[in-house]
């Protein structure tokens, strides 16, 4: 859920200096890398919406194998062990080996755990098949959002400076913007079609091959250097000044993520047991409209401060969180789908006040390496958070669990936003004023 930086995405700040020069003509250039824009974004998008095709498919799964919640929530969350593994170790390679040799195989990864699903779909490969997948979505995110920053700067091969406007908005639209998508697409199959759990995972698969084709086939970006620095593993370092600001920044992208993961893992087995309704579209349509509204809140704030997007954003996501516990209170499934919305909203915006905080703590020849701690901790957020609602609700009712799940994501947002605002405002003072 990287949006517009991450680990090894450093060098999208500095796509117009590794731009490929060409001899072609203007208008033939300006046309192979506008293909090569939006092929890079639709591989992106259908890439993250695979990584959540299972999210309404859970409920079949359990009620086939007789999976507990708690096993519901394990296998959602060991997703993120291949995020970070990959993320670490591979990230930030596509800055030495060039975009495409990075992103293709990223794609097809994908497609070998569309191939698990359908050929394994026990729990061993269920909890092997969401690892792969993480794996392709931690190669993905930095390299794709780089790569499309790039294209759009390559088409116009003049070397003027150009805005990145139309990049970021693709990059957010393909990446929140898909994960929503991925869970409406196989909702809407499970319900209307038949074979609910393989034909998603077929038709993905399908589609991914098709597209790392075309990605294969559109042009390179990034120049190789030559010679290719030594392998290392990206990373973490926060430097000790700003460490409490990380880590409220920190705090913030665990809390956005913690909210984002009950969506995709355990809003299907709410809908179904505590509001009665069965629906997999709706199960797919309720994740799809919590991850659209977010990725529609941070381009409609795309101009935004800092400042203002931190204080934003509670106002935004707690009275969301609040509308969604109250339907599940209430057996109100208007309230519930309402609260879905705000709160994927606001957690789009704490997410992304959270990350320019956590990005702007470090100077940029380290930014990329405290981007790297901040993303770990986002990744934790996005499962041990999750498992544990899991197991609080076998001992209590789901609304619940879900109520005080709430008020810890409200305390722990109010907390962390307040010193990162305090820690922009300090740092936006002059300097007399701050050291007064």
């Amino acid at each position: 859920m990287a949006i517009n930086t991450g680990p090894g995405a450093g060098s999208a700040t500095g796509s117009a200096r590794s731009v490929r020069e060409s001899a072609r003509p203007a208008a033939g250039r300006s046309r192979h890398h506008s293909f090569g824009f939006w092929i890079a974004a639709a591989a992106f998008l259908v890439n993250m919406g695979f990584s959540a095709v299972p999210t309404p498919l859970y409920v079949l799964y359990q009620h086939r194998d007789h999976f507990s919640t708690i096993m519901v929530t394990v296998v959602y969350a060991v997703y993120a062990v291949g995020v970070v593994a990959s993320l670490f170790l591979g990230g930030h390679a596509s800055d030495w080996v060039g975009r495409k040799r990075v992103f293709v195989p990223a794609l097809l990864v994908n497609v070998l755990a569309a191939v698990i699903f359908v050929l394994a779909p026990s729990l061993p490969g269920l909890l092997v098949a969401r690892v792969v997948s993480g794996i392709s979505v931690g190669l993905t995110t930095a390299t794709a959002t780089a790569y499309l920053g790039e294209l759009h700067l390559g088409k116009f091969g003049d070397g003027t400076p150009r805005s990145g406007r139309l990049a970021q908005i693709v990059a957010t639209a393909a990446n929140l913007g898909g994960i929503g998508f991925g869970p409406l697409v196989s909702g809407l199959l499970a319900q209307y079609a038949p074979q609910p759990l393989r034909l998603p995972f077929i038709l993905f698969a399908v589609v991914l091959v098709v597209l790392a084709v075309l990605v294969a086939v559109s042009p390179e970006t990034a120049l190789r250097p030559d010679p290719a620095p030594a392998w290392r593993p990206q990373r973490v370092a926060v430097p000790s000044h700003v460490r409490r600001t990380f880590f409220a920044a920190t705090s913030a992208g665990v809390a956005s993520f913690a909210v984002y993961g009950v969506f995709n893992s355990l809003a299907p087995s709410f809908l179904a047991g505590t509001l009665h309704q069965s629906s997999y579209a709706l199960a797919g349509a309720v994740a799809f409209a919590a991850f659209a509204s977010g990725a529609v809140a941070q381009i409609a704030l795309g101009k935004a401060g800092m400042r203002l997007t931190l204080r934003v954003s509670p106002f935004v996501l707690i009275p969301g969180l609040a509308l969604l516990t109250g339907g599940m209170w209430s057996a109100s499934l208007a309230m519930f789908l309402v609260g879905g919305v705000i709160t994927g909203a606001g957690g789009g915006l704490v997410f992304r006040g959270a990350l320019a905080t956590a990005g702007s703590t470090a100077p940029p020849e380290s930014r990329a390496e405290v981007l790297s701690g901040y993303f770990l901790g986002a990744y934790i957020g996005l499962s041990v958070p999750v498992v544990g609602l899991g197991i609080a609700t076998r001992y209590a009712p789901a609304r619940e669990v879900m109520l005080v799940f709430v008020v810890i994501v409200a305390i722990a947002v109010v907390a962390a936003v307040a010193t990162c605002t305090r820690a922009v405002v300090t740092s936006a003072a002059p300097s007399g004023q701050r050291s007064a």
